[in-house]
């Protein structure tokens, strides 16, 4: 497979050991890698996310330059992907771009549609008239100023429901012409798409060792920092996982190993949900075990 021409993109669970492929295929191809995940790009966050080190025989892009206190969106992300991208393949390089931030490779991918903000007080009026009426009879008034929806969105979910209610009241446009009117980027030649479908007995074990190593290194001094920089409650950075766990630890609610039993928990249960969303959104991309190897050189021959 020629890769010189190619955006490599390389995808999976939490844990699944993404960034150390990454590593080794871009010293061996001559490429560079950007980040896609989107809590390592927090810099007071490092152990917490699991952020890789930065070697000196490749450049590393888009890790740990934002402050946690900056909001940071998925258009963002793209805008400077985009450039990263022109500049590696200007300096004859190969773009590796590795996370599990679906999101970022979708827009990659697909583009990302450009939709007006919608303001929170208008959102705010449609959600309480959702929570009154419930999604099943909130669905059908969808049908009714959207019909275009119909067969693009499951009756039984209620954040796309309420997504292309509020674009369609608010734009006069349907959600579906929203999406006709995106610009890709790239042809879909131009990927090598590839997601890390591991074992989860394995996935597992690896999770609980990368706890265990989170304490190694004095997570609970990053936690510490972290609650003296008193980031705003709504802020993606008070989503990673383990925030709230070590503070609990530090209060003394509770012990070291329930501490550690219970990021684990909500790190597995964050794997299998990146998992089901991927085998959804992601059918045209290449699944292999990096742990087989054979496959793996084959793969990137």
């Amino acid at each position: 497979m020629d890769i010189k021409s190619k955006i490599i993109l390389i995808s999976g669970p939490t844990a699944s050991g993404k960034s150390d492929q990454a590593d080794k295929l871009a010293k061996k191809i001559g490429g560079e890698i950007i980040n896609a995940d989107s809590m390592q790009v927090y810099k007071e966050l490092k152990v917490l996310t699991a952020r890789p080190s930065k070697t000196r025989k490749i450049k590393y892009h888009l890790y740990g330059f934002l402050s946690v206190k900056k909001k940071f969106s998925t258009g963002d992300w793209l805008k400077l992907t985009l450039k990263k991208i022109k500049q590696i393949r200007e300096r004859g390089k190969i773009p590796i771009i590795v996370g599990g931030t679906g999101l970022y490779f979708k827009s990659l991918i697909d583009g990302l549609v450009k939709i007006p903000n919608i303001p929170l007080k208008f959102r705010y009026v449609i959600r309480t008239k959702h929570n009154k009426i419930g999604q099943e009879k909130f669905y059908q008034k969808l049908l009714k100023i959207d019909p275009k929806i119909k067969n693009h969105i499951n009756p039984k979910d209620p954040q796309r429901t309420l997504r292309a209610y509020e674009i369609k009241k608010f734009t006069k446009v349907s959600m579906i012409d929203w999406f006709k009117k995106t610009k890709k980027n790239f042809e879909d030649k131009d990927f090598i798409k590839i997601y890390f479908d591991i074992p989860r007995n394995i996935l597992i074990d690896q999770i609980n060792n990368r706890v265990d190593r989170m304490f190694a290194s004095d997570v609970e001094k990053e936690v510490i920092k972290f609650n003296a920089l008193k980031v705003k409650k709504d802020y993606s950075a008070n989503k990673v996982i383990g925030i709230r766990e070590i503070n609990q630890y530090l209060k003394k609610e509770a012990t070291l190993e329930e501490t550690k039993e219970k990021i684990s928990t909500k790190t597995r249960q964050y794997a299998k949900r990146q998992s089901t969303w991927s085998r959804k959104h992601m059918s045209s991309w290449q699944f292999i075990n990096p742990l087989n190897k054979v496959l793996a050189r084959k793969f990137f021959k």
